[in-house]
């Protein structure tokens, strides 16, 4: 992967140095045009200049690809108060996960094309080019903390034929895999950052049906509210035309349909760029008055010591296990009743995610998230249909008539939003797994004729099952109180241990060391009793 910042290679498909290569060419004797040609990757960009179309994109050609790379919330929050120090950890995380998830792409996801059509397709032979630009802040009226990274990445890559010759990138491709580059993203940074720091993550429910996104544990969640000014400004716009699209088509807008409006949302609501230019070290001031304003100088100057007393009451409550059969169900069931029919990397992006749900910020095995996919496509899915012209097409299809009869109804009711009858499928799913490994266990293989599957809520998040069973329901979030009492907790203990360790040096002091007990003697040799082995060196009741 080579990274960039010229304007050359993304405006007119040229050779970044495209201007010293010319120049060279013209003073070896060789023509401007066959010269400036030597520059160009590939074919040469053609703009239609015709004017029967007004339209930018039938003007312009496709040169690359716009990816966003932006972690959660709490982050921008603890990079924007924290120390320089913390600061300087949480952009080191950004840039090692970032890179991953570009490399991940590069190796396992772009394609070049060629031919008509396209129809031959292969791995780039020296990697993607990339340019990466560093922005701070939103484009709230007030400016408002935002650590996010742009990647621009070029259309143009090498064949791997022999000369090298250059062609375009598979966008279909790419684009396919957005959202599973985004879990990636999301699970690397994740990772980093507890690595680094030793915080921990936990959900939290933005709206009410939908996917929770993962947080740093112990951030004080009004500081959202204070930063995603953003967010409350689409949100105030968004009900208007979900009203405008009610009338028009009669009937409350679906899944995509609410994402492209909450997009025209947030078009309709975008302020224009500031033309003040700030500092990094003067934007921090900024902030960290503004939230001291705000919620006072306590919320603000205990943030990193309340995460960490956050972290370890997520860390004495959760157990980090991925159970990879558990995980199969899991993703199988929630991409089935959010999509219907769907393909690999809808289960991929969905894996990812349960890992970052499970791990909370631990280290994944490389490789997990494909052997849950492949688990699901080989133990719950079928092709969706023999006429559709790809085998990647699948559906859920459990081998079991009673799992059909619980998951049937489940997705057909319309009643309550998708992802909460997500959660209820995966439960029954995996209430099934348990019931089989409980009757393998006492040794018997009959399987459970019933299934109880739990009633869904209306008025309030579900709580969450942790520990070995890996469930996936909603937990309560770590409140400032929680963490408060967790750290009270933790400094009642220190000052107790410090208490008898002084008690100790005080008699040592005034009686002077205890007499050493005289070590025992070795125990009789017995008579082994018929039946039983023994074994030098081992204890019954433990583990060696």
């Amino acid at each position: 992967m080579v990274v960039v910042g010229h304007g050359l290679l993304l405006g007119e498909g040229r050779h970044p140095d495209a201007d010293r290569i010319e120049h060279e060419r013209l003073e070896a004797g060789d023509d401007p045009a066959r010269a400036r040609r030597a520059t160009v990757l590939g074919r040469p960009i053609e703009h239609n200049r015709s004017p029967k179309t007004d339209k930018a994109k039938e003007r312009i050609p496709w040169l690359g690809m716009h990816l966003v790379f932006r972690p959660p919330p709490t982050a921008h929050i603890a990079w924007a108060l924290m120390g320089h120090e913390i600061r300087l950890v949480l952009e080191l995380c950004q840039d090692i996960a970032r890179d991953k998830t570009l490399a991940w792409m590069e190796d396992a996801v772009a394609q070049i094309r060629w031919k008509g059509g396209g129809k031959h397709r292969a791995r780039v032979k020296d990697g993607l080019i990339v340019a990466v630009f560093r922005h701070y802040e939103s484009r709230a009226v007030e400016s408002k903390p935002l650590l996010h990274d742009h990647a621009l990445v070029s259309i143009r890559a090498r064949r791997p034929d022999a000369k090298g010759t250059w062609g375009n990138l598979s966008a279909d491709t790419m684009l396919t895999h957005i959202v599973a580059a985004d879990t990636l993203y999301t699970l690397y940074f994740m990772e980093e950052v507890s690595a680094r720091l030793g915080w921990a993550w936990e959900p939290r429910e933005v709206t009410p049906g939908r996917r929770p996104v993962m947080e740093i544990a112990g951030i004080d969640q009004r500081l959202i509210g204070w930063q995603s000014t953003r967010r409350q400004q689409i949100e105030d716009a968004l009900p208007v035309l979900t009203a405008r699209y009610e009338e028009k088509h009669g009937h409350a807008p679906g899944e995509r349909a609410a994402y492209a409006l909450g997009c025209q949302a947030a078009d309709q609501t975008r302020p224009p760029k500031r033309t003040e230019m700030l500092s990094l070290t003067e934007l921090r001031k900024r902030w960290r008055d503004s939230a001291t304003r705000a919620y006072g100088a306590d919320v603000v100057n205990r943030l990193a010591e309340r995460a960490r007393a956050a972290a370890a009451a997520v860390w004495a409550r959760v157990r980090p296990v991925v159970d990879v059969a558990l995980a199969a169900v899991d993703v199988v069931a929630v991409v089935y009743v959010m999509r219907g029919a769907f393909k690999r990397h809808h289960l991929l992006a969905e894996a990812r995610r349960h890992l970052a749900y499970v791990l909370r910020g631990r280290p994944h095995q490389a490789g997990l998230d494909e052997q849950i996919v492949q688990a699901v496509v080989d133990d719950y899915t079928r092709p969706a249909s023999r006429r559709m012209m790809t085998a990647d097409l699948r559906a859920l299809y459990p081998h079991d008539t009673e799992d059909q009869a619980v998951l049937r109804p489940l997705t057909r009711k319309r009643t309550a939003p998708p992802y909460e009858r997500a959660r209820l499928a995966a439960d029954a799913l995996a209430a099934r797994v348990h019931a089989v490994r409980r009757a393998e266990r006492l040794g018997s293989r009959t399987r459970p004729r019933t299934v109880s599957v739990p009633a869904a809520s209306r008025s309030h998040p579900r709580p969450f099952r942790t520990g070995p069973k890996d469930g996936r329901l909603l937990e309560p979030e770590t409140g400032v109180d929680t963490v408060e009492q967790t750290r009270r907790t933790f400094e009642a203990a220190a000052r107790l241990a410090a208490k008898l360790q002084d008690g100790k040096r005080e008699r040592a002091v005034a009686h002077g060391p205890r007499p050493q007990p005289a070590p025992a003697t070795a125990p009789p040799t017995h008579t082994q009793q018929p039946g039983t082995q023994h074994t030098p060196g081992r204890t019954t009741g433990g583990i060696a």
